[in-house]
């Protein structure tokens, strides 16, 4: 079966005017159109292509690549609304459709969202939905302390940044937390902190304890490296100084330096830390 919303890979079967049909292993075919042909192919070829609905709700394939799939999420750009909804810019010719029921505010022409793209079943549409927290389940989290997580900021709370997590949970970052700015789309990679029985998650950008350590030094190394050997910044600079630089709170940016110090990589001067060697 030919699956909407998402690649599938296909072979070649017959070559007409309007383009090359592909097919399936159940022998569902789908017309992928001239615009989208490789120059070079023969029949039985397999090709990669992405299946949706054209302006006629006609199954067809396209070698370009949407800016989402079917039960994933994205920040994508309002581009029309019209009596029945808003279309949202997803990367294809047709744009994606969002309804007004399914939408957590009016969107407005050149605005962001923040959507879930599905598959509505009574009209076997792909569609979008700005209410997100609806395609989000914490009744059952599989994460434990530490697991390094995909992250997709939602919404700011009074606390800090809501967060989705792996496609599948919401989370959040709490501000004291937060050491970088952050606006809704931005992707992330994040660590958990913790699970807790009620199944809330909480977050962090930075890494544990000891686990901590030798990234954020990484991190200001290379940060060095690129600023000429030097940075006027050391275990005595204002904590907002060092967050705008390396995004990291002091008490990780001591540990960072400390470590690098005693690698032998940096020495730590009055006016700032310099690499060894410069």
């Amino acid at each position: 079966m030919l699956k909407l919303g998402e690649y599938n890979n296909l072979e070649i079967v017959r070559e007409r005017d309007q383009g090359i049909y592909l097919c399936d292993e159940e022998g569902d075919e789908v017309l992928l159109p001239n615009k989208y042909v490789p120059e070079q192919f023969q029949i039985r070829d397999v090709l990669r292509v992405f299946v949706y609905l054209d302006s006629s709700e006609r199954i067809v394939s396209t070698t370009l690549e949407p800016y989402a799939t079917i039960k994933s999420f994205a920040y994508l750009k309002c581009t029309n609304v019209s009596e029945i909804g808003a279309f949202l810019d997803w990367g294809l010719e047709k744009d994606l459709f969002v309804p007004f029921k399914e939408q957590a505010s009016k969107m407005r022409v050149g605005s962001w969202y923040l959507v879930y793209v599905y598959l509505d079943e009574e009209t076997n549409r792909l569609v979008a939905s700005s209410k997100t927290n609806a395609f989000l389940d914490n009744s059952l989290v599989l994460l434990s302390a530490y697991d390094e997580v995909d992250l997709i900021a939602s919404h700011p709370s009074p606390h800090g940044w809501n967060m989705i997590i792996n496609q599948k949970y919401i989370g959040l970052i709490y501000s004291d937390e937060i050491f970088q700015k952050i606006n809704v789309g931005d992707q992330l990679k994040g660590y958990v902190k913790k699970v807790r029985p009620d199944g809330k998650v909480d977050l962090t950008l930075q890494r544990h304890g000891f686990r901590s350590i030798e990234p954020n030094a990484e991190q200001v190394l290379k940060e060095l490296e690129s600023s000429g050997g030097f940075i006027d910044l050391n275990d005595k600079s204002d904590p907002e100084d060092i967050k705008e630089v390396f995004q990291l709170s002091k008490k990780s940016f001591k540990r960072a330096i400390g470590t690098l110090y005693k690698a032998r990589k940096i020495t730590i001067e009055k006016d700032g830390i310099r690499l060894v060697g410069e």
